[in-house]
């Protein structure tokens, strides 16, 4: 099970994350988000976690000079790209960047799955989100769950990340009824939007390898 500590932007939040043994760390890039970064911020975590945890870059729909700014400033193991990127769009920054991709898909019925098929085939990962409200100003579940078993009878064939509401007390949960290949948190282990809380991080990535222990046994 890999866990993903999403939205990080200061050194302790970071700190905290591979304290704890986060296999992944997030940083966003998309100014409407609480939890964007710098490009100089940004290398600094970046510096931080390397070696330690695998660094993902969240973008939104995301332009060429962007990804070129991201690319130069952290060199990510991994783009996860959280807007309405298209399936060409996706293969295209895999070539440009030759790094990994996730796509994200917001889900908030069956209908929202469709796509699945036509990302697997361009995307490396495939990510789980709560579909945003149709009011919000950015993607993402925020702090919402969907209901998983919409997940319960697809074909997979790409790793899958859930994320979307997923929080401390109910991480075990989500592993048990969807069975993903990782789990990503950001606003689930939060005390304000953007501020990440040290005990709620080592308590959802302890949870999480409970769960798949308790699975095993």
């Amino acid at each position: 099970m890999i866990v993903k500590i999403c939205g990080i932007k200061d050194l302790a939040a970071m700190d905290a994350a591979l304290e704890a043994g986060a296999d992944m760390v997030g940083l966003v890039f998309f100014p409407a988000s609480p939890r964007h970064v710098t490009q100089a911020a940004a290398a600094e975590l970046a510096g931080r976690a390397r070696g330690k945890a695998k660094v993902v870059a969240l973008s939104v729909d995301a332009d060429d000079k962007l990804i070129d700014a991201i690319e130069a400033s952290i060199a990510p193991d991994l783009h996860q790209l959280h807007g309405s990127e298209t399936m060409a769009r996706v293969s295209e920054l895999r070539a440009r960047t030759g790094k990994h991709v996730m796509k994200a898909i917001p889900v908030a019925s069956a209908s929202d799955l469709a796509p699945l098929a036509a990302y697997e085939a361009v995307a490396d990962w495939i990510l789980f989100d709560a579909k945003a409200p149709k009011d919000a100003t950015r993607p993402g579940g925020h702090g919402q769950t969907f209901d998983w078993s919409l997940l319960k009878n697809i074909k997979r064939t790409k790793p899958v990340m859930l994320s979307g509401g997923i929080h401390p007390s109910n991480v075990a949960q989500a592993i048990a009824q969807v069975s993903p290949d990782a789990v990503d948190v950001s606003s689930g282990v939060e005390s304000a939007p953007g501020v990440k809380d040290r005990e709620k991080i080592f308590a959802f990535v302890r949870n999480a390898r409970n769960a798949v222990m308790e699975r095993a046994s």
